[in-house]
């Protein structure tokens, strides 16, 4: 079963990489993206049960990820939300975490923790729904 995923990333290059990575690293389905906060925000307003996981970077062409996760802090936990970013220090994570991040990862250097977090939480979703995980700093 797929994982429905939607990414907030405005670089095309990294998209243009990461949309073939997680459908063959984690049998993932991107269903929708955006390049900016707004249009982030309306697409899972008007969209809350068409996916699964939010992976979404910090720095937009407008807005930020931060606004992206505090729109959906409310969500169910069978949805995750996990920030994939360049700019990861211990502060912006547990900023990120305070606004509802299940995990936090570093595109330069967890990119293969990324990959396992997805398959981990598909894994679990068929019996409980998905797992929140805390990522935490090395």
């Amino acid at each position: 079963m797929a994982l429905f995923t939607f990414l907030v990333e405005d670089n095309r290059t990294i998209r243009d990489n990461l949309i073939p990575a997680l459908e063959d690293l984690a049998d993932a389905a991107v269903v929708g993206m955006a390049e900016t906060e707004s249009d982030a925000v309306g697409w899972l307003r008007s969209h809350p049960d068409d996916w699964q996981l939010l992976v979404v970077d910090l720095f937009l062409k407008e807005g930020s990820g931060l606004g992206v996760l505090r729109s959906c802090m409310s969500r169910p936990h069978s949805k995750r939300a996990v920030v994939l970013s360049n700019y990861i220090n211990a502060d912006i994570r547990a900023r990120c975490m305070a606004l509802g991040a299940d995990a936090v990862f570093d595109k330069s250097r967890e990119l293969e923790a990324f990959f396992d977090y997805c398959n981990d939480g598909k894994r679990g979703q068929s019996k409980m729904g998905f797992c929140r995980f805390v990522h935490l700093p090395q």
